[in-house]
């Protein structure tokens, strides 16, 4: 079944985890640095385009800090991810240039992705800096990010990067071996493969939470749905052994494989999906529900319930069923104020070009 998904892979966006890039101190851990960038150096030498999602900052700047522990206060963290990004490209600059390649820093903020034309700028970057056999390397801007520096932020990074460019591959290496049923007993096991995250699937992520990893799997499995809907295969695998990346493109037995949807979103679609906080809710009734999911039908004033937070014309907002459950996104046509008050309103609240299943 591997082979189906993996064949044939040019892009790929590797995400490596703060668990696999540090030590028992969470300080940066030049030797493990080294195995992974040996593996990502061989793809590259194979003609593959290869871009790394890199956390690992704020690690690296500890040391140079004097802190012994991973700081709390966010001017601190702050502090840290400004001396240990200098650091940490150093440490992949030197480590590259053994194999004769170039990287490339790139530092972003949610504004960086959520704006149409930045967006689309940061695409083009990244794409021409493959096209010069750069390795890019990506962080979140956590010196000047005040919402994004949390627990988890670069597995969604991950997963909006590789849906940007878009990528042919997401791999997520982090300190466990994948997906794991029954984690922490005798009988646990990897999941070879999840092709829906149910209520059931998302059970499974809250045993493998660890110290050394600052999202978890819970995040990963959020990282997942954005990649599966937009038709991009991930695989979560373990960042400790010398040959995951080239096992996994082998179509071998490695880690948990996501099966991408084969509804494959467009670029556009992607972008409202994906990169935007929703400003408010709309919730429907089961009718319009209905229109939307099965029928490809835009959104009218008549099937809307309610509405929940203040947006305005060209705001990105959720759709909701009745019971709460959000099951599209869409840029709106009317404020908040303007749906509720004008129950008769002629033209779509958000027409169907504009609007995501998700």
């Amino acid at each position: 079944m591997r082979s189906q998904y993996l064949n044939n892979i040019h892009r790929i966006v590797v995400k490596f985890g703060t668990g696999i890039l540090t030590n028992e101190k969470r300080q940066l851990d030049p030797s493990r640095v080294e195995q992974l960038v040996a593996q990502v150096a061989e793809q590259h030498k194979l003609g593959r385009e290869v871009v790394i999602v890199s956390s690992g900052a704020v690690g690296a700047g500890m040391g140079v800090l004097g802190f012994d522990k991973r700081p709390t206060e966010l001017s601190q963290l702050q502090a840290c991810a400004a001396v240990g990004q200098l650091k940490l490209m150093a440490v992949y600059d030197k480590l590259f240039s053994k194999y004769g390649i170039n990287i490339g820093q790139v530092l972003l903020t949610h504004d960086d992705v959520r704006h149409h034309d930045r967006h689309l700028n940061a695409r083009n970057t990244l794409v021409n800096l493959l096209k010069y056999k750069v390795v890019p390397i990506i962080n979140e801007n956590d010196v000047v990010s005040t919402t994004e520096l949390k627990f988890g932020d670069n597995d969604k990074l991950s997963a909006l990067v590789a849906a940007l460019l878009p990528a042919d591959l997401l791999i997520i290496l982090t300190s466990v071996d994948g997906l794991i049923e029954n984690y922490g007993a005798p009988n646990q096991r990897v999941i070879p493969a999840v092709q829906k995250i149910d209520s059931n699937i998302e059970k499974l992520a809250g045993g493998t939470v660890s110290q050394l990893s600052v999202g978890g799997m819970a995040t990963k499995l959020q990282a997942a749905k954005i990649a599966m809907s937009s038709g991009i295969p991930l695989v979560i695998a373990s960042g400790k052994k010398k040959d995951t990346i080239a096992n996994i493109l082998d179509c071998k037995e490695e880690g948990t494989l996501f099966i991408p949807s084969a509804r494959k979103l467009k670029s556009r679609k992607r972008w409202i999906a994906f990169f935007h906080r929703p400003k408010g809710s709309v919730f429907v009734d089961d009718g319009a529900r209905t229109a939307l999911r099965e029928k490809g039908k835009s959104l009218l004033r008549p099937g809307i319930v309610r509405c929940e937070g203040e947006f305005e014309p060209g705001d990105v907002i959720s759709i909701c069923d009745i019971e709460g459950t959000e099951f599209a996104r869409g840029i709106v046509k009317y404020s908040s104020k303007e749906i509720m008050d004008n129950k008769k309103l002629s033209q779509e609240v958000v027409h169907r070009d504009d609007l995501v299943i998700l």
